[in-house]
């Protein structure tokens, strides 16, 4: 807030900031193939497939919320416009929207909107085990006091361990 002409002023970004904090916002709960669990791998070269789990209006959105001091009223609406993927591989993967679950029907498909394949074990990997994040691109559009405006931001994941294996084939 602030003070101007002897009237205290509040400012509406402050606001919109309150009424983000307000919606408690979470990073997505992670859905993988191969399944990060005790005797679950994938195999080099076999589509891996990404997607958020469990969407809610706090983890995806969109959701609504408002603040008001005073005579200042905002309204912000805050939903996640892109996922960026960090395979543990080096490779950096963005997708749009929630990804499709995989189910085993689609076989050796690749996903149809956000995947990756690894290419080769890595030497920085030697065990197989690489830790996968997803940072979820929040964008808020807020309205309110005379003004509007968007505030974006991050939210990620912790790490989530996966394993990838190399078939051996042997011929005679």
């Amino acid at each position: 807030m602030w003070i101007e002409n002897g009237t205290v002023t509040i400012d509406p970004v402050v606001l919109a900031n309150r009424a983000i904090a307000s919606m408690d916002l979470d990073p997505i709960k992670i859905g993988i193939v191969p399944e990060s669990a005790p005797n679950r791998a994938g195999l080099v070269g076999l589509p891996v497939w990404m997607w958020v789990d469990q969407p809610t209006d706090d983890t995806f959105g969109p959701i609504t919320a408002s603040a008001s001091e005073g005579t200042v009223s905002v309204t912000a609406t805050a939903k996640v416009s892109s996922i960026l993927w960090n395979m543990g591989d080096g490779t950096k993967i963005t997708c749009t929207g929630k990804g499709t679950p995989y189910a085993d029907h689609y076989g050796k498909q690749a996903s149809p909107n956000c995947g990756h394949r690894y290419a080769k074990m890595s030497d920085d990997q030697p065990d197989g085990a690489y830790q996968v994040t997803a940072s979820s691109h929040w964008v808020v559009e807020w309205t309110g006091g005379g003004q509007s405006g968007t505030i974006e931001f991050d939210l990620t994941t912790d790490p989530l361990p996966i394993r990838i294996g190399e078939a051996q084939v042997l011929t005679h």
